[in-house]
């Protein structure tokens, strides 16, 4: 089968490109012919299709630095139905016949114009949902850095009126105008032949949010072989991901104020750096650690012999790979139990629960584990042959393959 697999970006960005490129390998090492669509980058992995790629652009920095309507209307048109990249889209498929095309993140730098160029071809269309764009305009449930779903009902002014989108007004208008506008045109419902939810959470909730297509529940996969367990319980903590508002982090140093006996590294870069460095400091907790950035290599020697790793999560998290990383690694989770996190962190079986946002909460579980090692070692021997069952390759490549059947047999 030859596959036409679309995301924004062609290097390993975050967690929609990992699944991409995870994806891809699986599919080519079962004989198929993977096709990647994409933006251009200067961190871009060489592709012999690059020259079909649409042109790089910066929507932060264009938004900042557009002046007056025109420029506007020249960003609206790129976000809203990007005409450069059903042009190149429609080329692509001219040159490789793809039978389906597998789509991934492609709102904004590319634009679900796409979806015309495919259609036009006959080529049937999945989508993997990395987050919750098709039913909010701000992309994952937040505003102002709590959760927010005062979009439901296609109510999508509200993007404007909180200003959503980083805090401005122009980027929420253009968020808002680009929403009214794929629904009206009917760009998601008519287009997509199913969408693919790596979470129960998140296929319901788009559900309860309007979206009729065909929505199957298909988690994430790991190469689990690939890590090695420890099965040990040292007494410290890891929290690796970006240090933002809605994964909790503030959350995360409050509670280890009051955890007797352990140490918190913490693994990650982001806007909230500096006002963490501020809290440690500001009140003595000589057993948090900032390590910024660490390669896939340290950090998955350091979560091989934590306790536990720590998801405070205070948004939908969909399926997080840091999650299924760390039951690889034979360590088991403390998580928020909010969005998709409870479906993967079984309470007192893999990890350890709590309510999201709740420090107090959060410090009891940590103190809990912390205090008995023993029974971590088991959540962490129990977590390893979880994501073995339910997060190896061969599943998902024959229910992926399955998928792509029963759609190509509706046309």
């Amino acid at each position: 089968m030859r596959i036409l697999m679309c995301n924004t970006f062609y290097y390993l960005r975050g967690g929609s490109e990992r699944c991409t490129f995870d994806l891809t390998a699986l599919l080519e090492a079962n004989g198929h012919e993977v096709i990647p669509f994409a933006m251009h980058h200067e961190r871009n992995l060489p592709s012999p299709y690059a020259d079909y790629f649409v042109s790089h652009v910066d929507f932060p920095t264009l938004l900042r630095e557009s002046k007056g309507i025109g420029a506007k209307l020249q960003v609206a048109e790129r976000t809203i139905y990007s005409r450069e990249a059903k042009t190149k889209i429609a080329a692509l498929i001219e040159a490789t016949k793809p039978d389906i095309a597998h789509v991934h993140g492609i709102a904004h730098e590319i634009s679900p114009s796409i979806f015309s160029a495919l259609r036009a071809a006959k080529i049937p269309i999945v989508q993997t949902l990395h987050d919750y764009k098709v039913v909010c305009p701000n992309t994952n449930f937040v505003s102002q850095g709590a959760v927010c779903e005062a979009c439901k009902g296609q109510r999508f002014y509200n993007v404007m009126r909180r200003r959503c989108k980083r805090d401005s007004l122009a980027a929420s208008v253009l968020a808002g105008v680009e929403a009214y506008a794929h629904q009206i045109m009917g760009i998601y419902a008519k287009n997509i032949d199913a969408y693919i939810a790596p979470s129960r959470f998140l296929r319901d909730k788009v559900i309860e949010h309007g979206i009729r297509n065909e929505v199957v529940f298909l988690p994430n996969f790991l190469h689990v072989d690939t890590f090695a367990p420890c099965h040990e319980a040292d007494p410290y903590f890891v929290y690796a991901g970006r240090l933002v508002d809605v994964k909790g982090v503030r959350t995360l140093l409050a509670a280890m104020r009051t955890v007797k006996g352990a140490k918190l590294y913490i693994a990650g870069t982001g806007e909230l750096e500096e006002e963490l460095r501020a809290m440690i400091a500001a009140h003595e907790m000589a057993n948090v650690e900032l390590l910024g950035h660490l390669d896939k290599e340290a950090l998955t020697k350091l979560v091989r012999r934590a306790n536990a790793t720590i998801v405070p999560s205070e948004w939908y998290e969909n399926c997080p790979m840091s999650v299924l990383e760390s039951f690889a690694c034979g360590t088991p989770v403390i998580g928020a139990r909010i969005g998709g996190i409870p479906e993967l962190v079984q309470d007192q079986h893999s990890g350890l629960l709590f309510t999201a946002g709740n420090a107090t909460e959060l410090a009891a579980a940590m103190q809990c584990a912390i205090d008995q090692p023993a029974a971590m070692v088991a959540m962490g021997q129990a977590a390893r042959r979880q994501v073995e069952r339910d997060h190896n390759p061969a599943t998902h490549y024959a229910q992926t393959t399955a998928l792509y059947a029963s759609v190509l047999a509706r046309r």
